[in-house]
């Protein structure tokens, strides 16, 4: 009987959790549907765990390095942004990308809501995480990439880092590389296409592809 009453109590432990766990995702989904709320002020300095396919790495944001941009980051972990992203562009001994959100809508009301340019304070090294961009600093949205390696040609033209590895660089340098560059120049994912239909497709196409289970801001 005891024994009984134990394993009903842990199984109602687990579905409370589970139902938390889902009231928190929706109210992190409802939050990124509207990008001009998410404004909060981020921390002069913060640490962020991804729990990953690959392993953990924790990243160290300076606010003062690129503040727009710490910001930004701050508030998508918040809520949520990042979780089950894929690592969608994983280039050896270059860099790897991530940050379009598995969820084609999140995407869509996030794809224009760009970034003021942050002047270029830190050099991209090994580690430094930096955001992505279109052909000027202020084509900024949500995302980013970590340098394999010292990338410092992309400083001058604009490439702001933000924050850096401070443990698990050995998890990011296994985040798999295989498919490479993105399409069309390479077997890689076609942004367009992940931009549209998210995980659902990189999930049938690029299964190999490593991932985010979960970005957490560190007490």
């Amino acid at each position: 009987m005891i024994r009984l009453i134990a394993s009903l109590l842990v199984a109602a432990l687990a579905l409370a959790t589970v139902s938390v766990g889902a009231e928190q995702a929706a109210a992190n989904r409802k939050a990124l549907m509207n990008p001009a709320a998410l404004k909060a002020q981020a921390p002069a300095t913060y640490k962020v765990k991804f729990d990953t396919s690959a392993g953990e790495f924790v990243v160290q944001v300076n606010r003062d390095w690129a503040p727009h941009g710490a910001d930004r980051f701050f508030n998508l972990v918040t809520n949520g942004f990042y979780d089950e992203a894929r690592f969608f562009r994983a280039i050896a001994n270059f860099m790897v990308q991530f940050g379009i959100s598995g969820d084609p809508a999140v995407s869509a009301v996030w794809r224009n809501a760009t970034l003021p340019a942050d002047p270029v304070k830190q050099s991209n090294l090994r580690g430094y995480i930096t955001y992505a961009m279109g052909a000027k600093p202020d084509t900024r949205t949500t995302q980013v990439f970590i340098n394999f390696r010292s990338n410092t040609n992309l400083d001058s033209m604009g490439f702001a880092p933000f924050g850096q590895v401070v443990s698990g660089m050995e998890v990011v340098d296994k985040i798999n590389t295989f498919y490479g560059e993105g399409a069309p120049r390479g077997k890689g994912p076609e942004q367009g296409r992940v931009q549209m239909e998210g995980n659902a497709y990189l999930i049938k196409n690029f299964p190999k592809l490593d991932h985010i289970r979960k970005a957490t801001i560190e007490p």
